[in-house]
């Protein structure tokens, strides 16, 4: 994990050897500038976590270089020292974007709780936009099971999380690889910074060039999710999505860590580790051919292989009892335990959709449970998922599978698409887009929805 960075702007030398000697020790890694016109090139050249500015320089004053460093990156936080301050200085320094504005000659502790402060703010503010990303996605175990190829797969990926080196994680959908990227995240040494959920398979060409690496227009100017991620992780899933040409600036992002937003003209220093998943697990070769050349062979990536729910049977016990336990933890709800028909049912189903199928069948009959308070639940729980499942199995076509899958999320959800299209682990436009394709098939998507509020949910769906 790199050190924090922090610029210190100071005209005189003493000064400047101070600060910067107190904050080494502090474990801060410190580059200094001695005019306005030095402190603009450092700006646009290194991006530093923070600056500390005197007021005044050589060749200007604090209050005419607040606005060009603002517009090259308004990001950083800036506090100024000043030997001359007044009240009317500060409310103007502030004003044009300081983050604090001091008196000289500053206390070297009071200074630092002030940099930790600055800097943890920047962090809680990277981390709000990483947030409205899927990045907020609730943080599970991925490791639960007991079979040797899961134990395998967590004993490779703790070895991974320790490093801050580049993953690739391989497997069918549904087999938990968002699951996995978080936990790396949350397990690595950049877990207190953001991690941003990129779905590559959702954006077009375009739209994923913006919004991973920005725009800087005369109608729009916005940080891309690269920006966002800094000093944390960026999740691209299905990376196989990510057309050659945007593969080529991803590279040099990596390589130089900076970037330019579409449109603009200023290098912006970036910073970040890249997990990346797809559904190309084959082999190596098989997975190259889905990447430029130089992507994959330059960038000294870590495997990780998924495992399908159908090669690990015998973890479905585990797994259902884990999935059981989250679900039925609120209060007030009841605990539930399968019992063996129930099992043998899970364990002879083939999983097309993987763990994250399992949970959507046994959130379902919680759901329909819910309400039961008879003696006999268990043994009820038991048939419902029988039931289920033998439903499920009467289509033969992937395409009928998924059609049925979504319309029993659906159910679940009592009709809400967006709810269902986070259950499905979907953006909800691209659920959307596969319900306007259902509406050509009668009688599939528009099946009523049965659940204690049926009319309510049938009406919905009507409407979606």
């Amino acid at each position: 994990m790199h050190r924090e960075k922090v610029l210190i702007v100071e005209g005189e030398k003493d000064t400047c050897g101070v600060l910067r000697n107190y904050l080494e020790d502090k474990g801060y890694e410190v580059s200094t500038a001695g005019t306005c016109a030095a402190t603009e090139q450092i700006w646009r050249t290194k991006r530093p976590d923070i600056a500390i500015l005197d007021y005044n320089l050589p060749d200007g004053n604090a209050l005419e270089l607040i606005p060009a460093l603002k517009a090259i990156d308004a990001s950083i936080p800036m506090i100024i020292l000043t030997g001359y301050g007044s009240i009317d200085l500060a409310v103007e320094a502030l004003k044009l974007g300081a983050e604090l504005f001091l008196p000289k000659p500053a206390e070297l502790s009071t200074l630092y709780i002030l940099i930790q402060r600055s800097l943890e703010n920047q962090r809680n503010h990277r981390q709000v936009l990483a947030d409205r990303t899927r990045g907020s996605r609730e943080i599970r175990d991925p490791f639960v099971g007991k079979s040797e190829s899961i134990r395998m797969l967590a004993d490779q990926a703790q070895e991974a999380a320790s490093s801050d080196s580049p993953v690739l994680i391989r497997g069918e959908v549904g087999t938990g690889r968002g699951t996995i990227a978080r936990w790396l995240h949350c397990n690595g040494p950049r877990a207190s910074e953001p991690f941003v959920d990129v779905p590559c398979r959702d954006l077009s060409g375009d739209q994923l060039q913006s919004e991973l690496f920005g725009v800087d227009g005369a109608v729009e100017s916005k940080a891309g999710f690269l920006e966002i991620a800094h000093k944390g992780t960026i999740f691209l899933e299905e990376i196989e999505n990510v057309d050659f040409e945007i593969q080529s600036k991803l590279l040099n992002v990596l390589e130089e860590e900076q970037l330019r937003r579409i449109d603009g003209v200023l290098h912006r220093r970036v910073n970040v580790r890249l997990i990346a998943s797809t559904q190309q697990v084959a082999t190596a070769s098989g997975i190259r051919k889905q990447f430029r050349r130089d992507l994959h062979d330059r960038v000294n990536w870590t495997y990780l292989s998924v495992p399908p729910l159908r090669e690990r049977v015998e973890d479905i016990p585990m797994l259902s009892a884990h999935i059981l336990g989250e679900l039925t933890a609120q209060p007030g709800s009841r605990d539930v335990k399968l019992g063996g028909v129930a099992l043998r049912a899970l364990e002879g189903y083939s999983w097309p959709g993987n763990i994250q199928e399992l949970r959507n069948v046994l959130e379902h009959v919680v759901l329909v449970s819910g309400n039961d308070d008879s003696a006999d639940l268990e043994s009820r729980f038991d048939v419902q998922i029988e039931q289920y499942l033998a439903g499920i199995g009467q289509f033969r076509t992937l395409e009928e599978m998924e059609r049925n899958y979504i319309q029993q999320v659906l159910h679940t959800e009592h009709g809400r698409v967006r709810e269902a299209a986070k259950k499905l682990g979907i953006p909800r436009s691209s659920l959307y887009h596969k319900l306007k394709q259902y509406k050509t098939n009668p009688g599939i998507l528009m099946q009523t929805i049965e659940n204690s509020n049926g009319r309510r949910a049938e009406r919905r769906t009507r409407q979606i």
